[in-house]
C-alpha cells in the first residue's frame, strides 16, 4: 500500500511587484488554453493536422474575508490605476501552517476589478471581497 500526501491547502498569498497583498482563501482560474488551427492535408482523408497557436491564460480570481490586508489591496491598486503596467508576482498555496506547499510565477499581472464589501446586518457572514487578475503566463516557482 502506497502513502499519497494530498496537496490541501487554506491560504493563497500574493505577492505583485514585490509587495505582499496578503493571504487570500480562495484562489481560481489558473488556467491556459491552446488555439489549434486545423490542416487537412491534401491526398490524406484519413487524417487531419492540429497545429498549436496562440496561448490564452484566463483571468485569476482571489477571495477572502475583508482585514487589515484589505488596505494593502486599496493601496495597490491606487498606485496601478493611475499608471497601469503589468508587473510580476507570485501566488503561493501555504498549508494550515502557513508552510508552503507549491507556488506560481505570474507574469505581467493588471488588475481586472476589485469588489469590496457588502454589509448587510441582516445577513451574518463575514464581508468578503474579490481580486480579479490577467496575467501573460504562469511557470512553477
Amino acid at each position: 500500500m502506497t502513502n499519497s500526501i494530498f496537496a490541501t491547502s487554506v491560504f493563497f498569498r500574493l505577492t505583485i511587484g514585490g509587495s505582499d497583498l496578503g493571504a487570500f482563501h480562495t484562489c481560481s482560474g489558473m488556467g491556459a488554453e491552446v488555439e489549434l488551427e486545423s490542416y487537412a492535408e491534401g491526398g490524406n482523408n484519413g487524417f487531419t493536422w492540429h497545429l498549436p497557436g496562440r496561448v490564452t491564460w484566463t483571468n485569476i480570481t482571489l477571495t477572502r474575508p475583508v482585514t487589515a490586508d484589505t488596505a494593502k489591496i486599496a493601496r495597490w491598486l491606487d498606485e496601478t490605476l493611475r499608471r497601469v503596467e503589468p508587473k510580476d508576482g507570485e501566488i503561493v498555496a501555504l498549508k494550515p501552517n502557513l508552510d508552503p506547499i507549491i507556488g506560481w510565477q505570474v507574469f505581467g499581472i493588471v488588475p481586472v476589478r476589485w469588489e469590496g464589501p457588502s454589509f448587510d446586518p441582516a445577513v451574518s457572514q463575514a464581508a468578503t471581497e474579490t481580486l480579479v487578475i490577467a496575467h501573460e503566463g504562469l511557470r512553477p516557482s
